[in-house]
């Protein structure tokens, strides 16, 4: 299986500098699954076989469309190197289906390689490098339709996949709100592991090394990872600066869009938690 060499994203073509360059930043349009039988019933944790409810299959192809209208370029404005936009017949075609099960699968962390024609600029200009999704069945399937929308393959990541609650596998919500545990997972997150799995902290920073591994690889690109509502919110409260014993205000709605640059001066919150047109995804 190929694996991506982790560089600073320069090819060895480019002229010497006489000094430090800034990279422009990677956006990373962050996308929960869309909703399953078990949402806001049940900890599914990491659970094989789960999969999407018909509702959710909707919200997929819903976000699908969202992110094309995001990033489609933009016919009136120039290229970023100046020249005239494209004529609409020079554009890509369109992409077939794409199989959940398709692309390379990335160690925790690892960069890997990007999609067939995945040499693409930030939004409003080239539109998405490259999709990447958790290994469960419910993000590869949301990852589906985006990715074939936009013209790329899945990427199986299992930095992405969702945290580990170990024994507590399976529990219906109403009986965890009632351990005494509970009150540490909401209050004091940053204390607790989940027995017989992950901590909340081994959580955040799977997440953090992971986006970091995709700055590296798609620098100056935008790219989706569909991943899942606690890595997601762990991910913002870094990006926030946000002590991660606050995480649990941040919501993350199924099928949501998130959006994170990571430049040189370090992350910057774009959008947490669009469910319908966020705007343009530019800093202010």
């Amino acid at each position: 299986m190929p694996r991506a060499d982790t560089d600073d994203g320069k090819g060895p073509d480019q002229p010497a500098t006489d000094g430090p360059t800034a990279t422009a930043p990677t956006v990373v349009l962050l996308v929960r699954h869309g909703t399953t039988t078990t949402t806001g019933k049940e900890l599914p944790g990491r659970s094989p076989g789960l999969h999407l409810a018909d509702s959710g299959a909707r919200q997929a192809e819903d976000v699908a469309r969202r992110i094309v209208a995001l990033t489609a370029p933009r016919q009136d404005e120039p290229k970023p190197n100046g020249d005239a936009p494209a004529p609409a017949d020079e554009a890509s075609p369109d992409a077939g289906d794409v199989d959940p099960d398709a692309g390379d699968r990335a160690a925790p962390g690892e960069a890997t390689p990007g999609p067939p024609g995945g040499e693409h600029a930030a939004p409003g200009h080239e539109g998405v490098a490259a999709v990447y999704a958790s290994p469960l069945d419910r993000t590869r399937e949301t990852a589906a339709p985006i990715a074939a929308a936009v013209g790329c393959e899945v990427v199986v990541d299992d930095g992405l996949i969702e945290l580990d609650v170990g024994d507590w596998t399976g529990i219906l919500l109403a009986d965890a709100a009632k351990r005494p545990e509970w009150r540490t997972i909401q209050r004091y997150p940053s204390g607790f592991t989940f027995p017989g799995g992950e901590s909340f902290v081994a959580m955040q920073a799977r997440m953090v090394a992971t986006l970091d591994a995709y700055r590296r690889r798609h620098p100056g690109q935008t790219i989706v990872a569909v991943s899942h509502a606690d890595p997601i919110r762990a991910l913002v409260a870094h990006a926030m600066g946000t002590h991660l014993d606050l995480f649990q205000r941040v919501v993350v709605s199924p099928c949501s869009l998130t959006a994170i640059a990571l430049g040189d001066g370090g992350p910057m919150v774009l959008t947490v938690n669009a469910t319908g047109d966020p705007g343009p995804l530019v800093p202010s």
